[in-house]
């Protein structure tokens, strides 16, 4: 398998009558790796995915896609994608909707007739195979939807909202199919307003602002390396939070409790000792960790939303 990254671009730009939807998308994802693309509502995600898969064409940039510049024709039977605003063929049965896009990408009939049906039972819809997309709820379309993706056995797959009108069981199959394509070595591009779904399957995220990547690491080191931790002492005296501003930023106190932020719990027996060391009796210590939603607020700020 190749090791180049099976998504690179550099200064992306989308532009629809002089009104910029992304600006300078400008990332790299690895093969094999989940990775989150979040930003609020009009951040240009949903233009950079569909420029990502050849959709629409870049006003100025270049990326590639699986070692080909994106928009490369014979790509496509390479990729899976499940758009947040889909419109399936609802006169089709699911079993159909499947064959017809198997041979859309290529595919031999023998193999559709035999990769539909298991994919439907792994998004629990076996029993409604020859039933018509019309008579399917919203989440029943989803899952379809998800199974079309995968389909052609795709190297990556794109996934914008795919757990957008499934309830809770949805959106734990959802995640482990994420989970099982990473073990096949499958690349997952997903963008979803549900944070807490990204947090458990994402290994890296990108938070974009105004169409452009403002900031872009492991999952792990951000949430793992961002933290608060409160402290409750016998007392609190301006020495004891002078010297805890050396180890940590935004102290704040009140009698006898102090939180202030730290970059890493390596940094917790330290000020263990320097608490003691001011003359301080430490009653409790509580390390906190800031959850996704909260370096979100703090990355690309209140306005508008996900």
């Amino acid at each position: 398998m190749s090791t180049s990254p099976t998504i690179e671009t550099s200064h992306l730009r989308k532009e629809y009558n002089r009104k910029v939807a992304v600006a300078d998308l400008t990332l790299s994802v690895a093969r094999g790796e989940v990775f989150g693309f979040l930003g609020p509502n009009g951040a240009g995600k949903t233009t950079s995915i569909k420029m990502l898969l050849g959709l629409v064409a870049p006003t100025n940039g270049e990326g590639r896609l699986l070692g080909k510049p994106i928009g490369d024709h014979a790509i496509r039977a390479r990729v899976g994608f499940l758009p947040e605003n889909f419109r399936f063929h609802d006169w089709l049965t699911a079993d159909e909707f499947l064959r017809v896009h198997g041979r859309l990408y290529g595919m031999r009939e023998a193999d559709c007739r035999q990769r539909a049906p298991e994919l439907l039972e792994r998004v629990g819809l076996a029993e409604h195979a020859r039933k018509q997309l019309r008579a399917y709820s919203k989440g029943m379309k989803q899952r379809v939807g998800l199974a079309m993706a995968m389909l052609n056995r795709p190297e990556v797959v794109f996934l914008d909202e795919p757990t957008s009108g499934l309830d809770p069981v949805g959106r734990r199959m959802v995640r482990d199919v994420i989970r099982e394509l990473r073990e096949q070595g499958t690349t997952v591009f997903l963008n979803s307003h549900l944070l807490s779904e990204v947090e458990v399957t994402c290994d890296r995220v990108a938070f974009v602002k105004n169409g452009v990547v403002v900031k872009m690491a492991s999952l792990r080191s951000l949430v793992d390396g961002t933290a608060t931790v409160d402290l409750r002492v016998d007392k609190v005296t301006p020495e004891l939070l002078e010297a805890l501003k050396q180890m940590g930023s935004d102290v704040r106190a009140d009698a006898d409790r102090i939180n202030l932020s730290i970059d890493s719990d390596e940094t917790l027996p330290a000020i263990a000792q320097l608490v003691v060391e001011q003359g301080r009796s430490l009653y409790a210590m509580t390390p906190q960790h800031v959850s996704l939603e909260d370096l979100f607020l703090q990355i690309v700020g209140t306005e508008g939303s996900l």
